[in-house]
């Protein structure tokens, strides 16, 4: 099985990029508000949610790098 170690600050940042990424794609679905207001809101949280995700999912594979060069 493969593991890596994460601190709970980085569990939380995760969670919190899934978060607004969700919501974001939650309002963009809806039909709740003003469309405009909407768009603009989801598609911004939508795209915080993507970039921060990025270097998240790059630092987290870096450490299962290390983990595995480790083992050898």
């Amino acid at each position: 099985m493969k593991q890596v170690s994460l601190t709970i600050p980085e569990i939380g940042l995760i969670a919190g990029t899934r978060a607004a990424g969700a919501a974001g794609l939650a309002l963009l679905l809806s039909n709740r508000m003003d469309p405009e207001q909407r768009r603009a809101i989801g598609w911004t949280l939508l795209a915080v949610g993507i970039m921060t995700t990025v270097p998240l999912v790059a630092q987290v594979f870096g450490k299962f790098q290390e983990h595995k060069s480790s083992d050898d």
